[in-house]
């Protein structure tokens, strides 16, 4: 038997001195590991040598990855366009399935030891293990985000998870794609045993080899939860659950799952075959192909920073109103150090006070929070204002008072400091005019509320330096949001796309549809939330604002005001003052339940959307951003456009297409 496998490209194979097997993964050349056609089939050779192997000679196999940052984090789904039939897609799946179901039956433990992501098909491949370890590192993380590629595990993950973790934590991690910390996976089960650092995995992979450990799969409580009728009431609860969350005609996928779990939920092997059956046409829908185009487009974007030089560690923000109050705490969030400066000290009281809010949310113990409000500081005389790395602007959008703010900060900042302002509506150029060194000067424009939406637009003026605009998006990655470069202009790219749909909205309002038609009309289409609740939360003035810098307000028939200026002119500003479009009661818009014909939304909602795609189309000619792929990405990362249409230049092409096709038939 041999122990090594010396023409192996993606995997490593050894067997040391005490007869442990070793597979080591380091795809060449990649950042993190995936499963490939090339990595499956190796893995198989390793396979194929531990099973050839005399009784007694192997011990155990470990699988581990040699990666910084990944054990495997998925498939590679850059393989994905040749799966483009059912038939092709049951093929393909059909060899793995064979390949984890040869490891699932090796007579010695096989053992995974995980680093950094284990994701989707990596995590698939883990639980076919008999025992699996993972360390605590902050970068550590499990889970099946498969239904974010409108998708849902097909490696018999279902079922493995299900058996390991029971119904209710399984399900839950496969239906919301999140991502996991090893604590709470080793809670649920689908993680065996926990080490401090990825430095302990490999003597705890010998040592559960050596003890022969195996996984004893979900305890008989949760067992209990597999069988009727407990499993349909629990698959009741997860259909209503999801169902408030995405409509199924539009993603399809997690109903799917909940649909093979109550059918099959006490039947493995049944529930094993139905799983491939059920994941095929989902891999081969036209959604599925949209979302993983939505997914190599965070990825497009995220290549647009470098991948080594500028590395930012601390941030000052100037304006502590909620815009840059949020930024400051985000970046703190991200692991930042961020001072935060305004004249009105009862702003920072408040900017601070969200700020811990946040923390609360999004750090998993006191001691992160504690640390997270150490490290953003009250800066009201911006004394930390020489230290920082990126410097960013928030304050009144007045030119005169930027540029007077900037030629102060200009002398202060220290030299390779990022100089960036968060305006939406102002010119780079024009704010930029008294600077000694204009080409220094970039925007960062953000987009509330900052927590959730990922996209920041890096604002190219006609003199900005590309080294700036490099390391501007090098900050953006750094605090985990996705940096689009876009030219100096009115609206950039998302306000000038987004705004002649909600003027759009406005319009067919005045025109006598009802507000709540209108909303509806957009959620059929696709969209996050209608346009008539959207610009409440966002607020008139900031709306009316957008609308008469683009020119876009409508016209009242014999009336000077359109209907939005004339409810800012009464105060009527949205949710911050209680009644806007809506009349908002405790947080929420008190809505009329009329019910419409799903075809009268359909083409209202086609209507509603038309003028968002003329302009993604304008925009994409006058080359406000790279290319067609970039205003797309950029329209659904920042305004919410529905991704499983594949963004608005990519949805024309189709339905386009779709017309020619029926045409030509």
């Amino acid at each position: 038997m041999p122990t090594t496998l010396p023409h192996l490209k993606d995997w490593t194979f050894t067997v040391d001195f005490e007869g442990i097997a070793w597979g080591v993964i380091d795809r060449k050349g990649e950042n993190m590991n995936s499963l490939g056609r090339r990595t499956t089939e190796e893995l198989g050779e390793i396979v194929k040598a531990v099973e050839a192997a005399p009784a007694g000679e192997i011990k155990g196999l470990v699988l581990i990855s040699a990666k910084e940052s990944s054990f495997i984090a998925g498939a590679d789904i850059r393989e994905f366009g040749g799966f483009d039939t059912e038939d092709k897609i049951k093929d393909v799946v059909k060899q793995t399935l064979e390949l984890l179901d040869r490891i699932e039956r090796l007579p010695v433990p096989v053992v995974a030891a995980i680093h950094g992501y284990c994701l989707g098909g990596g995590l698939e491949l883990a639980l076919a293990c008999d025992w699996r370890i993972a360390d605590r590192e902050e970068g550590t993380r499990l889970g099946f985000p498969e239904v974010k590629l409108g998708i849902f595990p097909g490696l018999n993950g279902t079922v493995r998870s299900i058996q390991l973790a029971g119904p209710m934590d399984a399900m839950t991690a496969m239906l919301t794609g999140k991502m996991l910390r090893p604590t709470a996976a080793r809670a649920m089960g689908l993680v065996d045993q926990l080490v401090p650092t990825r430095h302990n995995l490999r003597w705890a992979a010998r040592k559960a080899v050596l003890q022969k450990r195996r996984s004893k799969g979900a305890p008989w409580w949760k067992k209990l939860m597999m069988k009727q009728p407990v499993r349909g009431l629990l698959a009741k609860q997860m259909r209503a659950k999801t169902a408030e969350k995405v409509r199924e005609e539009h993603y399809p996928a997690p109903f799917r799952l909940i649909d093979l779990f109550e059918r099959y939920g006490d039947d493995p092997a049944r529930m094993r075959k139905a799983e491939t059956e059920m994941f095929a046409p989902l891999m081969a829908s036209e959604t599925s192909r949209n979302l993983r185009r939505v997914f190599k487009l965070s990825e497009m974007l995220k290549d647009a920073a470098p991948k080594d030089g500028f590395k930012p560690r601390k941030v000052h923000v100037i304006g502590a109103g909620t815009m840059g109050g949020d930024i400051a705490a985000w970046c703190v969030v991200s692991g930042m150090q961020a001072s935060l400066q305004d004249l009105d000290s009862e702003q920072i009281k408040k900017a601070l006070a969200r700020a811990k809010g946040l923390f609360k949310k999004r750090l998993r113990s006191k001691t992160a929070v504690d640390a997270a409000v150490a490290r953003l500081i009250p800066d009201p005389e911006g004394k930390h204002l020489k230290h920082a790395d990126v410097v960013i602007e928030a304050i009144v959008e007045k030119l005169d008072v930027k540029q007077t703010l900037f030629a102060e900060l200009e002398k202060k900042a220290k030299p390779g400091a990022v100089l960036a302002t968060n305006t939406s509506s102002l010119k780079l150029e024009d704010i930029a005019k008294k600077l000694a060194d204009p080409g220094r000067l970039v925007g960062l424009h953000f987009f509330n509320p900052v927590a959730q939406l990922p996209l920041v637009e890096v604002v190219r003026g006609e003199g900005t330096r590309d080294e700036e605009v490099r390391k501007a998006c090098a900050f953006v990655t750094a605090i985990d949001k996705l940096p689009l470069i876009v030219k100096s202009c009115p609206g950039f790219l998302v306000n000038r796309v987004l705004a002649p749909y909600m003027m759009q909205a406005v319009r067919l309002y005045q025109e006598g549809q009802p507000r709540e038609k209108i909303d509806q009309a957009a959620l059929k289409f696709g969209m996050p939330m209608g346009p008539m609740e959207l610009m409440d939360m966002v607020g008139l003035d900031i709306c009316n604002k957008v609308g008469e810098e683009l020119s876009l307000g409508p016209k009242g028939a014999g009336q000077t005001d359109n209907v939005l200026a004339t409810l800012v002119k009464q105060g009527k500003l949205g949710k911050k003052t209680g009644e806007g479009f809506y009349v908002w009661v405790d947080g929420k818009p008190k809505r009329d339940q009329t019910s419409y014909d799903d075809a009268e939304l359909q083409r209202l909602g086609r209507e509603l959307i038309k003028p968002l795609l003329d302009e993604a189309e304008r925009a994409a000619a006058d080359k406000i951003v790279e290319g067609e792929d970039h205003v797309d990405a950029g329209v659904i990362f920042g305004t919410g456009f529905a991704p499983f249409r594949g963004g608005p230049l990519h949805h024309r092409r189709s339905e386009n297409s779709a017309v020619s096709d029926k045409a030509a038939a």
